[in-house]
């Protein structure tokens, strides 16, 4: 019996890259069983939600999923699916390899870095109050009365908050990754100097945590000065472990980085399940079009099988991605020197031609 995988194809183009990383996948010779379910704009007529309950319990069941991207709405309608997958299944740890690959366009080489960043705490918990609203009212009030430094009458609310708990998950599970993974060094991402009850208490748990791992580098970083130091030496960082809202800049930046998100993987991570899947959106403008780079998710799917114990072939299907966009021929329009070249191929063929690479590394 295979790995019994939960498959959510997603809307917009997510159908195609989802269709395109399958093949890939089961092209590396590991067994798996799909469980095909459904989510995203396009089931919310006929479910009356985007996420439906199947679809949640299947990935329960499964404890693993590959999901395609799913639209959301901006200013209006359904709340993100994916933050609803990382509530609904506590998946704590978001998990994003940035790696150059020789062939992508950009301005750096040797970059290998790992973006750990925490999923459930910070000004990401959902925790507001909105402008000129009562319970705004009420607690600019409190915490007036609390303090010297008063808040203006009218403010929106937003609400930071830390525990030592989901810090040291989170910051352990950065220590094992890069043990696990032979990675050198971990680096704990903080503005504490500033911000010192909420990132002052990640600080101190990382400091705790890190003397658990002697054989693992630890170093402390604003992040501030990260930015600017990964855009002058990205080569000197190796896995990073941030809060949520630092975590969800500094994945972009590092991304941009290696030639954008149409190369970055990702993975949400929990307890007792795992969703993997690209960190672009669902661009619905190209759907149909098999067109759009499928490269991502292709990578995503290769952290699921490190996840599923099948590193011997997450090792070949990296390297036949590698192979693939190196040589260059047989490659999606934006991984051409020019976007407009001619020669550029589909969704499709571009997952031929790594399907054909890995069949010759045997």
């Amino acid at each position: 019996m295979g790995h019994r995988v939960t498959l959510i194809p997603g809307d917009g183009t997510g159908p195609e890259l989802t269709e395109a990383s399958r093949r890939v996948l089961e092209a590396t010779g590991v067994e798996l069983v799909w469980d095909v379910c459904q989510a995203g704009v396009d089931v919310m007529e006929e479910a009356g939600t985007p996420l439906p309950q199947e679809t949640l319990d299947s990935v329960k069941q499964n404890g693993v999923a590959l999901k395609g991207p799913i639209t959301t709405p901006i200013g209006t309608g359904f709340r993100s699916v994916n933050v609803a997958l990382r509530h609904e299944l506590g998946l704590y740890a978001c998990l994003r390899p940035c790696k150059t690959y020789p062939g992508v366009r950009t301005r750096y080489e040797n970059v290998d870095i790992v973006v750990v960043r925490e999923n459930t705490e910070d000004l990401y918990a959902g925790i507001e109050y909105e402008a000129g609203s009562e319970n705004a009212a009420e607690v600019i009030g409190m915490l007036n009365e609390l303090q010297p430094k008063k808040i203006a009458a009218g403010s929106g609310i937003s609400i930071k908050s830390m525990s030592a708990e989901a810090s040291e998950q989170i910051i352990r599970f950065a220590f094992e990754h890069a043990r696990a993974n032979n990675r050198r060094e971990v680096a704990g991402v903080t503005k504490a100097n500033i911000m010192k009850f909420t990132d002052g208490l990640f600080l101190h748990v990382f400091r705790s945590v890190s003397r658990d791992y002697p054989d693992i580098a630890s170093r402390e970083v604003l992040v501030d000065a990260l930015c600017m130091q990964l855009v002058q030496r990205p080569e000197e960082f190796d896995v990073l472990v941030l809060p949520n809202l630092y975590g969800d800049i500094v994945s972009d930046l590092t991304a941009g980085l290696v030639g954008g998100l149409g190369v970055a993987p990702g993975a949400n991570i929990g307890v007792n399940a795992a969703v993997f899947e690209a960190t672009h959106g669902s661009a619905p403008r190209y759907k149909g079009l098999n067109k759009v780079n499928p490269t991502a998710m292709i990578l995503s799917g290769k952290l699921m099988l490190e996840h599923l114990g099948e590193r011997e072939a997450a090792e070949r299907l990296e390297r036949a991605v590698s192979a693939v966009i190196a040589e260059g021929s047989r490659v999606t329009y934006d991984l051409k020197p020019s976007r407009d070249d001619p020669t550029a191929v589909g969704t499709s063929e571009y997952a031929d031609a790594i399907i054909e690479t890995l069949g010759e590394d045997t």
